[in-house]
């Protein structure tokens, strides 16, 4: 099964940044419930091996095109932050290690798989994965919107996806006004 999780995972995570049409250096948010990978109520059945395996598959097809993570802890830390250092140089870090019951399986291994992890309280990312209703629109640059996938399962966990684009300013009236000068 593990090996299926990896590339479910690669597929799902090449399929957003194809769709959002990131680029390098730019950031892929990452909130991953392995109790829902493994057919459990989110919080109930945390899994060190299916996070490895899912962050893996992750982790290739980011690296791949340049892309940096950003993986969303729990609730019990606040749904905080762990990405490489180079992905934010001058952000405010803060002193936490996730851990599998606290900070979650998914969040644990990225840290150890990270060649210089960091926490974060907050980022604003440019494409998000949801696996399994981990909520990460809190970590996402306004505006964000939804992409269906059609890599859409991990495991036995919906996999929802975002993008984002920059927000419209001027709306009707600006337009209104250009058009009488």
């Amino acid at each position: 099964m593990s090996e299926n999780l990896r590339e479910q995972a690669y597929n799902a995570a090449t399929e957003i940044i194809e769709v959002a049409g990131l680029k390098r250096g730019q950031l892929l948010v990452v909130g991953c419930s392995t109790s829902e990978i493994l057919g459990s109520k989110i919080g109930t059945d945390s899994s060190p091996d299916t996070a490895k395996e899912v962050f893996d598959g992750i982790y290739t097809a980011a690296e791949e095109k340049g892309i940096f993570l950003a993986v969303q802890c729990c609730e019990h830390l606040n749904r905080a932050i762990i990405t490489e250092r180079a992905a934010v140089p001058n952000a405010e870090i803060v002193n936490v290690v996730p851990q599998p019951k606290a900070g979650g399986s998914f969040a644990t291994a990225a840290y150890a798989k990270f060649s210089e992890p960091v926490a974060l309280e907050e980022i604003r990312a440019d494409a998000g994965l949801d696996i399994g209703f981990t909520m990460i629109g809190m970590h996402l640059k306004k505006v964000a919107v939804p992409v269906r996938l059609n890599n859409n399962r991990i495991g036995k966990a919906l996999v929802l996806a975002a993008r984002v684009r920059p927000k419209y300013i001027g709306g009707f009236r600006a337009h209104y006004d250009d058009n009488l000068k």
